[in-house]
């Protein structure tokens, strides 16, 4: 069954956008030379450097890139977006912070996991307010960029990335129901613009191999996760996530299931259910199913067949299956 298509609105112009700082204002001037596509929601695309991204972040993300305060014990949580990103960000923030709060008075009881966890690549757009510097320590940092895009510090540093990635399609789906809400373009034409990667943050399947090839090479550097294995195991997953950063559940801990309880804590029904996400309208578009496989119920066997073609196509010789 194919999604029903929703009703267009005029798109903003650039001057519409919040004003950026005058040191961005070489950043926005290079944004507007780029390639651009007048698709998906209000705001445009840009193409730069292989990657499309939405035209009002990225001048944040070109300034991030050269003035970008770098913590020795920062982390960061790396995904496309509708990847699972809020769920990552939950996880991270509560294993880290474990010995810091209670499960009974823990931020995440009052503040949405992107509250937390917040999103670089917004923060330095300035479409959010918020102070990084009073994140606490270690700060866990996210971003959608590709790998190539992170400042360098981050790259070169013992900074450690943690990158999740989900199925093409289940992505597709899950983006566009969130789109939806703000009157994204007609479902079929989001298809079509995803197939041929010109989707923010896109062509996926590069964003996807650019974290996956670091991983293979640099262990240390890039955790990389799947989204339905997380799914089907998120013991064993909380597990070598909490190993990876540094902060291993102790054999005490496990004995008194604190492992179980992060999981639990972070499930997708307990933040859903929680006040701040369920009663505000700037959280709820970000829970919907977290089901694997939700895609059946939207795209026909023939787009099936295509998009599947085209990843393999993509994917071909790296190594990565998802």
């Amino acid at each position: 069954m194919a999604v029903e298509d929703s009703k267009q609105r005029p798109r903003p112009t650039f001057s519409e956008i919040p004003t950026l700082e005058e040191g961005e204002s070489k950043n926005k001037e290079l944004v507007l030379t780029l390639p651009v596509e007048q698709g998906w929601v209000a705001s445009a695309i840009r193409q730069h450097q292989g990657f499309w991204v939405w035209e009002r972040v990225l001048p944040g993300i070109l300034t991030m890139q050269e003035v970008f305060k770098h913590d020795p014990n920062d982390i960061i949580v790396a995904s496309l977006p509708k990847s699972g990103t809020t769920w990552l960000k939950a996880l991270t923030f509560t294993i880290v912070h474990r010995s810091k709060f209670s499960f009974s008075d823990h931020p995440l009881l009052k503040f949405n996991p992107h509250d937390c966890v917040p999103v670089l690549d917004h923060t330095y757009a300035g479409l959010v307010e918020q102070n990084l510097k009073i994140l606490p320590s270690p700060r866990v940092l996210g971003t959608h960029t590709p790998y190539s895009f992170l400042p360098e510090i981050v790259k070169t540093s013992d900074c450690p990335i943690i990158y999740l990635c989900r199925e093409t399609k289940d992505v597709l789906v899950s983006f566009w129901h969130m789109l939806s809400a703000r009157n994204s373009i007609p479902f079929n034409q989001a298809f079509e613009l995803f197939c041929e990667g010109r989707a923010p943050y896109g062509p996926i399947w590069d964003h996807v191999l650019e974290y996956y090839t670091i991983s293979l090479h640099n262990q240390k550097k890039v955790l990389f996760l799947k989204y339905e294995e997380m799914m089907n195991d998120p013991i064993e997953a909380v597990t070598r996530l909490a190993d990876f950063i540094g902060c291993p559940f102790t054999e005490e801990e496990v004995k008194q299931n604190v492992v179980v309880k992060v999981v639990e804590f972070c499930s997708f029904n307990k933040l859903k259910d929680l006040d701040v996400n369920k009663n505000n309208s700037k959280n709820d578009f970000l829970f919907r199913k977290a089901v694997v496989g939700d895609w059946q119920n939207y795209i026909t066997a023939e787009m099936a067949t295509k998009l599947d073609k085209i990843t393999e196509e993509r994917l071909q010789d790296s190594g990565f299956t998802y």
